[in-house]
Order: C-alpha cells, then structure tokens, then sequence
C-alpha cells in the first residue's frame, strides 16, 4: 500500500463523516432522534476512554453523560475540523482530567494517601487485572491520557498526539515513561 493510499480517508470513514454532519445538521433543527443516533454511535468510545481514565465508578458514568451534554450545548461550534469521534474523546479526556483534578483536591482534604496498599498479594488474572488498572490510575493524569488512548484504546500515535493537540514525540516520551513507571511498580507482583 502507498503513502497516498495510506494517508487517504477510506470510504467508510468518509462515509461516516458525512453520515455525521447530516445527523449534526438535523440534530441543530431539533430532530432528537439524529442526536440520539449519534450519541449511540459513540458512546461505546467515549465510555471506554472515561473508564480507562477513572475506573469503573459513579464519576466516570458522570462524564461519561457529561460529553454529550457539552457536545449538544456546543455542536454550532463544530467545524469538522476533526472526525467527530475524535473530537468527543478530546472532550471526554479534558473531563476526566478535571474529574482527576478535583479527585486529588478531595483526597488531600479528606484524608493522606494511604501507605501499604501491596500488602496483599495476587492470586489470579482477575486480581491482576485489578491491579494493573489500580496502577495506570495512580499516574500522572499527563501519562494516564497517553496509555488509555494508545494501549488501551488502540488510537495510533499520530491519532493521540492529535486527540491531545501534543507533538508526536511527547506522546511517544509519555508513553515510555508511564510504561517504565507500570513496570517497575508491576514488577512486585511478578514471582520468579
């Protein structure tokens, strides 16, 4: 496959982006219905980015909701610019970083990090996978947009870069980093 082949849209994400636009349209002329089929057609993405963010807890179903709410209050203002999918992660990043934000403001007030938290030991897959997520949010919210767009989520790193609006090396840098972090901090778990 060329470059040129490469670097141009296939006709289905066209296809979807013009799908898109129309439903917007509608969406702006108050058919709620074509709002509606847009939010099913990505909730499953914007839900996925959120959880990896935040877990699987009530905050992260707020945010989840939230996108939505945000993008119909701003649709007039999108351009297109971008795939709609990738501007609704960009808006489901930006909440899950103010929702980390005010997490660590209400857990410096409420009570200091706790010590310990390896005591126990992991027995099988389900307690690793527990782990691992644990872990991936106790990075920096910097690193943890990094590794749920790219590892978890599987967007590219041009696609990351752009959803971040951050240079192509700084994802890559990031994404060093937060793996080097996971791995020394996984690495207790490992038994020879």
């Amino acid at each position: 496959m060329s470059n040129e082949q490469l670097a141009q849209p296939s006709i289905s994400s066209m296809k979807d982006t013009i799908e898109d636009a129309e439903l917007i349209a509608e969406a702006l002329n108050g058919e709620m219905a074509s709002f509606k089929t847009l939010v099913n057609r990505y909730e499953g993405e914007v839900a996925g980015v959120v959880k990896s963010m935040l877990g699987d807890s009530p905050e992260a179903m707020d945010v989840g909701q939230e996108v939505f709410i945000r993008f119909y209050e701003s649709m007039k203002k999108f351009k297109g610019e971008s795939a709609l999918g990738t501007y609704l992660v960009r808006i489901a990043i930006n909440l899950s970083l103010n929702e980390i934000k005010r997490r660590k403001k209400r857990q410096n007030v409420l009570r200091p990090l706790e010590d310990g938290r390896f005591a126990r030991s992991v027995d099988d897959d389900h307690d690793m996978t527990e782990v691992v997520q644990h872990e991936i949010r106790q990075l920096d919210p910097d690193f943890r947009a990094v590794v749920s767009l790219r590892m978890i989520e599987g967007y590219t790193t041009e696609e990351t870069a752009a959803i971040l609006n951050v240079p192509m090396g700084t994802v890559l840098s990031r994404l060093f980093r937060a793996q080097k972090k996971l791995k020394t901090v996984l690495s207790k778990f490992v038994t020879s």
